[in-house]
């Protein structure tokens, strides 16, 4: 005999918010009272960030859903404009963690005689920033810890497109936690980390990006992070660079 079947399916639900989106999933072709509680709001509520409901009220266009579950998949597959289309917010599929890109208007940019912004037809932005001439580049990008999930590993990648993939491979990235709310700059400087030979690769998006460092979120108390890329070294051949965004996502 089925040990669940007598379940109440209130009961069934509550169990299941304490597993996994994917189990979930698995779970709903158990039987007909499994799949009710499976899809429940209930179930799917404690699969999304707590804080779901004030970021999609900051989105640019209103976010339209049927039900909890089907705005996970559409947040999964579909990353929305927030903040007056400043940055975009999506969720990460595999367990409903929270991925923000910083558009290429909000990032520093040295030498910006050097580049223009314009649209592009494949970017989620109303603009992206183009590097027309030759010159040092120094691209950063930098998010507030307490927006992203806690006690979470996650690495900032830029966003770009280049003729060569490769183009890029010399530059020098750094990450480092800016804590504000500590006077203490050796834990900062402990922090930081500088990687060189970077490998890009093609986003599903038709994008590129190269990773710049990976961090790890613990409470959310760090103050700032920031991402830096850096290419003083061999400016060549970087004529032409589009830059999206810097991503910060789950590894």
């Amino acid at each position: 005999m089925d040990p669940f079947a007598k379940l109440p399916e209130g009961c069934i639900s509550e169990i299941l918010s304490f597993t996994s989106a994917l189990d979930s999933l698995r779970s709903a072709v158990v039987s007909k009272d499994f799949k009710n509680a499976a899809e429940s709001n209930h179930v799917w509520t404690k699969f999304m960030p707590l804080d779901f409901q004030e970021i999609i009220s900051t989105s640019v266009s209103p976010v339209k859903y049927a039900s909890i579950k089907d705005l996970y998949f559409n947040l999964s597959h579909s990353p929305i404009l927030i903040n007056g289309g400043k940055m975009s917010f999506c969720l990460d599929k595999r367990n409903g963690k929270k991925c923000f890109m910083i558009g290429a208007k909000e990032l520093l940019i040295s030498w910006k005689g050097c580049w223009d912004f314009t649209s592009h037809a494949n970017s989620r932005f109303s603009e992206v920033a183009e590097l027309r001439s030759i010159g040092w580049i120094h691209i950063q990008g930098k998010i507030k810890t307490q927006m992203l999930s806690e006690n979470t590993t996650y690495a900032a990648y830029l966003v770009f497109c280049l003729e060569k993939m490769d183009g890029l491979k010399s530059s020098t990235t750094v990450i480092r936690f800016v804590n504000y709310r500590e006077k203490d700059t050796t834990r900062n400087e402990q922090l930081e980390s500088r990687e060189t030979g970077k490998i890009a690769r093609k986003r599903r998006d038709g994008w590129i990006e190269i990773e710049m460092g990976k961090f790890y979120n613990r409470n959310g108390d760090n103050g700032e992070v920031e991402a830096w890329l850096i290419e003083i070294n061999s400016p060549y051949g970087k004529s032409g660079l589009i830059v999206e965004g810097i991503e910060f996502r789950p590894v």
